[in-house]
């Protein structure tokens, strides 16, 4: 019955890995969107 509770807390433990990492990109791209976006246009007029 303990191993079937570690399991379930690995699991929680590994939803909230992603949703950090998820809510980390997302913060990046609205600081750096607009950059981003300008960069590539950028790019792809000189092409």
């Amino acid at each position: 019955m303990f191993h079937l509770s570690t399991r379930g807390q690995g699991m929680v433990e590994y939803g909230m890995l992603i949703t950090l990492v998820a809510l980390l990109v997302i913060a990046l791209l609205v600081i750096f969107g607009t950059s981003l976006g300008n960069t590539y246009s950028g790019i792809i007029n000189s092409i």
